[in-house]
């Protein structure tokens, strides 16, 4: 078989395995006693997508058959008779021994070799063969588009082009795979991650876990009322996660009529049970007209959505799998504290104190989408409305 790195086809076989299962490259290399840059050095050539399986078709000779064939040749038999003992053609014979050295020099293991070698016929892609397409997919790229995007993009522009059209799958390879070459690696920096190689799903989402919660209550259950935003008290939260040495994070709680939001220090890290409690210490701070219900994402950093109900009253609904935009008041607030907590910064040193001069900032922002009210005005209304209110009775 065709060699890489030093690895046997079970070896690489077995990366893969464990790839998936999320372990990490170094803890990879452990379980398989090899050198602490190997699984690094193979999974970036292949920029972390495993390649297709090759298979051999039927008509061609198979390891046996040409073991068979040495030792015919051994015995001193002619092309037809070991043609004759394999039910081949006595030319699909000939040709073998022909393109392998000869009778003298004709070894199995050799042959089987080359014959995968020559086998390589690298197929050109889509964005090879069309210069256009290739153009406009760069341009995308260099104005941050995502694949998915790009590809959704080109069906919505050349509906009846199907040479003007490709999929996000064939431009994540033509970046990430080395051997293909088609995009050059460097605009990877125009991607979201900045990745340079594929992660392996289960290895990306370690931190939130696998599998579902239990008792969820899907966002397409939540009342009408809370989607036109007509009612203030309903909620939108999630975490902002420092980087990967400091366990520390921060709730951030948005609401959505008024965009009024507070941010819960998580000094210890995301365990459920220290989440629910931050959650229901911050969240009954306010009156009970204004918390009525909370939009979360499926992280496990709410299995104790249950609790966290009873102690508050606040009902928690669950956004489907990968649809932050469910949750698009608190992405949008989230984007913006990207401004005092850039990414990758450690939050070991951020108190609540912090949080608090934070989200006073926030709030006191005029906004568009308020009539360049600020939260913390259109808040102080509701609050007045309700007093009032309450007064009357």
């Amino acid at each position: 078989m065709p060699k890489g790195y030093a690895l046997s086809e079970a070896e690489k076989d077995r990366i893969w395995e464990l790839r998936s299962q999320g372990l990490s490259e170094r803890k990879i290399g452990h379980r398989l006693g090899l050198g602490p840059h190997t699984v690094s050095l193979y999974l970036a050539r292949l920029g972390g997508i495993r390649p297709r399986p090759r298979r051999r078709p039927e008509r061609c000779l198979s390891p046996e058959e040409r073991e068979e064939i040495s030792r015919g040749i051994a015995r001193g038999a002619s092309a037809r008779e070991i043609a004759r003992a394999l039910g081949r053609s006595h030319t699909t014979i000939g040709r073998e021994i022909e393109r392998c050295g000869g009778r003298r020099r004709y070894r199995a293991h050799a042959a089987e070799r080359e014959s995968w070698r020559r086998a390589r016929r690298p197929r050109p892609t889509k964005l090879e063969l069309c210069p256009e397409l290739r153009r406009l997919v760069i341009e995308r790229l260099k104005e941050d588009h995502s694949p998915e995007q790009i590809a959704g993009w080109l069906k919505l522009q050349y509906p009846d082009n199907e040479e003007m059209r490709v999929s996000h799958e064939t431009i994540y390879r033509a970046l990430y795979v080395q051997a293909r070459g088609t995009l050059r690696r460097e605009l990877t920096r125009h991607l979201r991650t900045r990745r340079q190689k594929r992660y392996a799903r289960s290895q990306s989402s370690k931190r939130r876990g696998q599998g579902k919660l239990t008792g969820m209550v899907m966002i397409s259950e939540r009342p009408p009322e809370v989607e036109d935003r007509a009612v203030p008290g309903h909620w939108e939260g999630d975490l902002l996660m420092g980087n990967r040495q400091s366990a520390a994070a921060i709730a951030t709680l948005v609401e959505r009529s008024t965009r009024y939001l507070q941010l819960v220090a998580l000094p210890e890290g995301t365990e459920a049970e220290r989440v629910a409690e931050a959650l229901a210490t911050s969240i009954t701070t306010l009156p009970a007209q204004l918390r009525r219900s909370l939009t979360w994402d499926q992280g496990h950093e709410m299995s104790e959505h249950r609790r966290f109900s009873v102690e508050t009253g606040v009902e928690v609904y669950f956004c489907d799998p990968r649809s932050p935009w469910q949750r698009g008041s608190n992405e949008n607030t989230n984007g913006l504290l990207r401004q005092y907590f850039p990414k990758g910064e450690s939050l070991a040193g951020v108190n609540q104190e912090r949080l608090d001069e934070v989200a006073a900032k926030l709030n006191g922002r005029p906004r568009k989408t308020l009539g360049f009210q600020t939260p913390a005005e259109k808040l102080a209304e509701l609050i007045d409305g309700l007093e009032g209110v309450g007064a009357e009775r």
